[in-house]
């Protein structure tokens, strides 16, 4: 079975090509954007040596199928999706920050305030709460989107007192971030799933906002199993997550947490076909849609055809 691990298409009026970890995204005519959806996978900031067959698709329909359940909130970024593993948009010229929104303390948020910090991105976080509560009510944590390197919390003042986006922007960016997280939530509790918290990244083409990037996927968010929830809190046991963390407890499990010295293990067939049958049950799970396989044969060929198609149309 093929899988997408990278491409090299030249495309016509193609202005430049950049790879990503994930993501191999084109740009056309320096006006649109065509976002490829590798089945890469990387986890502690290394791509792993062997490609998930359907893990693109998986992560580019959930964002698609996101993206139209929440273009009534704010419009984005896309124009077509031509094929299972691409997105073709408008370039927008991106904001510095990311949109990070907790309802939870989970992540990064209750490993801070396990050290005993009680103050995250300038938020302030209430005494007596266990890891995985539920907070009091959604905060905004922004962290910084570094071209190198990792991203870094940053608070709202900070923001904007270093004037990374003007307080009219970044109030607008507040106001989307909440309405998606609550839509975000609403669509999980309709799948008896827990949106724990998300991402989200903006841009500005022509004087507009656009909501950008992939939204709601298992790589941008994590999510809780609603049914048990309230009894593993109680018992002070870990929660069942939907997410990519199974990944990365596997490589923990065989000795590998992208730390020098330290070698990827070896991902067999069945390995990386159990990788595959999970992200088609995160689509199914988050989607609640039967999961589609399209045809792996002559991937590479299927997808330049159904680009090449969907640039004539632009």
């Amino acid at each position: 079975m093929q899988a997408i691990k990278e491409t090299n298409y030249k495309f016509p009026n193609q202005t430049n090509f950049y790879k990503g970890k994930v993501r191999d995204v084109y740009t056309i005519q320096n006006k649109y954007l065509v976002m490829v959806v590798s089945d890469r996978i990387s986890a502690f900031d290394v791509v792993l040596p062997e490609p998930i067959p359907y893990k693109g698709q998986v992560l580019n329909q959930i964002a698609a199928i996101s993206l139209e359940a929440t273009k009534d909130i704010v419009p984005n970024w896309v124009i077509n999706v031509p094929d299972p593993s691409v997105t073709i948009g408008r370039i927008c010229e991106p904001f510095k920050v990311e949109m990070v929104i907790r309802g939870y303390l989970a992540g990064h948020a209750a490993r801070e305030y396990a050290l005993g910090k009680r103050e995250v991105c300038g938020v302030k976080l209430p005494e007596g709460l266990k890891e995985n509560d539920k907070l009091p009510e959604p905060i905004i944590t922004p962290t910084t989107k570094a071209s190198v390197g990792h991203d870094e919390d940053i608070s709202r003042e900070d923001i904007l007192a270093r004037g990374i986006v003007s307080e009219e922007d970044y109030l607008q960016l507040e106001k989307y971030t909440k309405a998606l997280n609550q839509r975000g939530t609403e669509i999980a509790a309709e799948r008896d799933l827990i949106l724990v918290d998300t991402k989200y990244e903006f841009g500005k083409a022509d004087g507009k906002i656009y909501l950008i990037d992939e939204i709601h996927t298992p790589d941008s968010s994590r999510y809780f199993y609603k049914n048990g929830y309230e009894e593993l809190q109680q018992k002070g046991e870990p929660q069942k997550q939907l997410s990519k963390e199974f990944v990365r407890k596997w490589l923990i499990e065989n000795g590998f947490q992208g730390k020098d010295g330290q070698q990827v293990p070896l991902m067999d067939k069945e390995k990386v076909k159990s990788i595959s049958d999970r992200y088609i049950e995160l689509f199914e799970k988050i989607t609640g849609k039967s999961f589609v396989k399209e045809n792996h044969e002559n991937i590479y060929n299927r997808v330049e055809n159904n680009v090449l198609t969907a640039l004539k149309m632009l």
